[in-house]
């Protein structure tokens, strides 16, 4: 089972998610998306709560608000965060996440520690806590179909995306060779290359001089 939720209205279409316990989160952490954004209160358990960017979009571009009601949220769902004061929360994408055979169902690490951000939480705002929850919906999706039917759209755009690049330089390659062609057919078209009519006739023999010739 995965939960579904909307961050406040006006600040986009985003989608905050977790699953319902940590075998869930172990197929989050698998068949997650690179626009995903991995949450978790430092230090306590909590749930893994994740925010799906849009397409191009980076952990820059998480307003305060998103930031904010994904915090809360995370923190709501924590039975030691929930209860403290002034906690931290973390959070990097999702391709940062590290698993080893060795760790325990649902334990993550990073790849990269520079990647790992951290908000403070004051406290628990439960004016947010309950909108989100107002927009809470259950499913059971096949996490694995979508990604792998995700990862099959991108292969095929990546394919003509490289087909339309082939095409483009094919066709500055023939537009080169025929500025090529161009230039050196005007090179023979130069003045100092041709040989006028006068030329001609000055470097030719008059009638009467070829007649003393044949004579």
């Amino acid at each position: 089972m995965v939960f579904y939720f909307k961050v406040r209205p006006e600040a986009g279409d985003y989608t905050i998610f977790m699953g319902l316990d940590k075998f869930e989160n172990e197929d989050l952490i698998k068949y997650g998306f690179p626009e995903d954004i991995w949450f978790h209160v430092d230090k306590m358990s909590s749930a893994h709560v994740y925010l799906r960017l849009n397409k191009g979009q980076t952990m820059d571009d998480i307003s305060e608000g998103v930031l904010e009601d994904c915090a809360q949220l995370v923190k709501a769902n924590s039975i030691q965060g929930n209860k403290a004061n002034n906690i931290d929360v973390v959070y990097t994408p999702w391709y940062n996440l590290k698993k080893t055979p060795s760790m325990d169902v649902g334990q993550v690490g990073f790849h990269n520690s520079k990647l790992v951000r951290t908000v403070k939480v004051e406290k628990r705002i439960n004016e947010i806590v309950n909108r989100l929850n107002k927009t809470k919906v259950e499913r059971k999706p096949d996490l694995k179909a979508e990604r792998e039917a995700v990862s099959a759209a991108e292969k095929a755009e990546r394919k003509v995306q490289l087909r339309d690049k082939k095409r483009r330089e094919e066709m500055e390659r023939l537009e080169k060779e025929k500025q090529a062609e161009i230039r050196s057919y005007k090179n023979l078209m130069v003045q100092e290359k041709m040989t006028s009519n006068k030329q001609v006739a000055s470097g030719s023999k008059t009638l009467e001089e070829l007649e003393d010739d044949f004579m």
